[in-house]
């Protein structure tokens, strides 16, 4: 069953080695069917040279195991507290990648200095609350998704689609693996662009709202016209 999300999913966790964005098992990918309320995801600590699609776990949306034999990445419960609190995603994105995990461990949003990041990112990367001992000791994962749902309060997903958990590293998303893929490697980069901002001039300030709406919007609003119309 979902054969084509399974192949899409494992796609994207190999692609996430080719963009440098995981070392080792440090990262992982999902997707889901939201018309049938499936979620797949990749197995825990499998190794990327060896990974198939046929390896991918799928669950439900309460994580039972709906299909696969192994057992599924340890940070599914996060991804399924996204899935369900942001009901517009199809696609999530988990790494430990340098730049944007610098800004996760110094607990540091990461401020929108310029117009690349404004293309993709609707203002700061926003920097969730750190995790209580309590949060930490029990259903960590779980805890890890509503810090996260916790700090969107009045924010619109699709117009921030990647936070930083503090002192752990960024969770990304989009409207599909392949989208929340491409997020994680444009998050990855504004990283590193800031940190280099920061390095010139201590006292950056961020884009002017004028120019940050406009490039926002004009790839992502209501009358957006960048690039190609559907046709």
């Amino acid at each position: 069953m979902l054969d084509k999300l399974k192949k899409a999913v494992c796609e994207v966790n190999l692609a996430l080695v080719r963009e440098g964005l995981v070392l080792q098992t440090w990262g992982n990918a999902s997707g889901i069917d939201r018309a049938g309320g499936y979620v797949v995801i990749k197995p825990s600590g499998v190794d990327y040279g060896r990974m198939r699609p046929a390896q991918m776990c799928v669950v439900d949306l309460d994580g039972a195991p709906v299909e696969g034999k192994l057992k599924p990445s340890v940070d599914l419960a996060t991804h399924l507290a996204l899935y369900k609190a942001f009901p517009e995603i199809g696609g999530v994105v988990h790494t430990h990648s340098h730049y944007a995990t610098c800004f996760a461990q110094a607990r540091r949003p990461i401020p929108c200095f310029g117009t690349t990041h404004a293309d993709y990112f609707y203002g700061q990367i926003p920097l969730t609350d750190a995790l209580t001992a309590r949060e930490a000791a029990n259903r960590y994962e779980e805890n890890i998704g509503r810090v996260i749902v916790r700090r969107y309060a009045g924010l619109n997903p699709m117009e921030h689609p990647a936070v930083l958990v503090a002192g752990h590293g960024p969770f990304v998303w989009g409207r599909s693996p392949e989208h929340a893929l491409e997020n994680a490697v444009v998050l990855e980069e504004v990283a590193r662009m800031a940190l280099d901002t920061l390095a010139l001039n201590a006292k950056a300030t961020p884009l002017e709202k004028a120019l940050l709406d406009k490039h926002f919007l004009r790839k992502h609003g209501a009358n957006a016209y960048y690039g190609q119309r559907n046709r």
